[in-house]
C-alpha cells in the first residue's frame, strides 16, 4: 500500500491530508489486515460462504450457476441470499455452462475488404451537411431480430433531429 511504503518518510497523516482520507480509515485497514478477526462480519461471512461456493461448483463439474449453486447451499443447510451468491460468484470469476447456442447475427466474409475510413476518425463537421455517419445495430424482440439503421449529421446542433431512412 502505498501509505506503507511512504509512512517513514512523510508520517500517515500528512499522505492522508494529501490522498483526501482520514487516517482513521487507514488505521481501521490496516489493522484489519493484520487481524482478520477485526474484518467486518460480512467480509468474514464472505470468506467462508466463497470456500462453500467453490466447493459446491467444483462438485458438480463447474457447470452450476447462480441459482443451482444458491439451492445446493440452502439444501445443505448453509443459509445465504441469492444476490450474495451472484455477488461472490462474479467476483470469484465463476459462471455456470450456457446450454444454448451464442446467437450470431452476423457472419463477415473474410474475403470481402473492410470499408475505408474516410473521415479517419475525425467526426466533427464544421457546417451542416458536410458529413453524414451511419451506424446499424439489431435489437431481440419476442418474435426475433429487429435491425435498425441510423443515419445522422455529424454537425452539432442544439435541436438535433434523427434522419432515419
Amino acid at each position: 500500500m502505498f501509505i506503507d511504503d511512504y509512512r517513514e518518510s512523510y508520517g500517515v497523516e500528512p499522505i492522508c491530508d494529501v490522498l483526501p482520507i482520514a487516517p482513521s480509515t487507514y488505521y481501521a485497514h490496516a489493522g484489519r489486515a493484520a487481524d482478520p478477526s477485526k474484518r467486518p462480519e460480512r467480509a468474514r461471512r464472505d470468506t467462508e460462504v466463497r470456500r462453500e461456493i467453490r466447493r459446491v461448483w467444483d462438485d458438480n463439474f463447474q457447470i452450476y450457476g447462480v441459482r443451482k449453486v444458491w439451492r445446493q447451499l440452502n439444501r445443505e443447510g448453509i443459509a445465504v441470499a441469492r444476490c450474495s451468491v451472484a455477488r461472490l460468484m462474479s467476483d470469484m470469476g465463476l459462471a455456470g455452462a450456457v446450454r444454448r447456442k451464442p446467437v450470431k447475427t452476423t457472419r463477415p466474409d473474410p474475403a470481402t475488404p473492410c470499408p475505408e475510413d474516410r473521415v479517419n476518425r475525425q467526426f466533427n463537421a464544421r457546417a451542416p451537411n458536410r458529413l453524414w455517419l451511419s451506424d446499424f445495430t439489431y435489437v431481440a424482440t419476442w418474435t426475433g431480430f429487429v435491425y435498425v439503421a441510423f443515419v445522422i449529421d455529424a454537425f452539432p446542433t442544439p435541436n438535433r433531429s434523427l434522419r432515419c431512412w
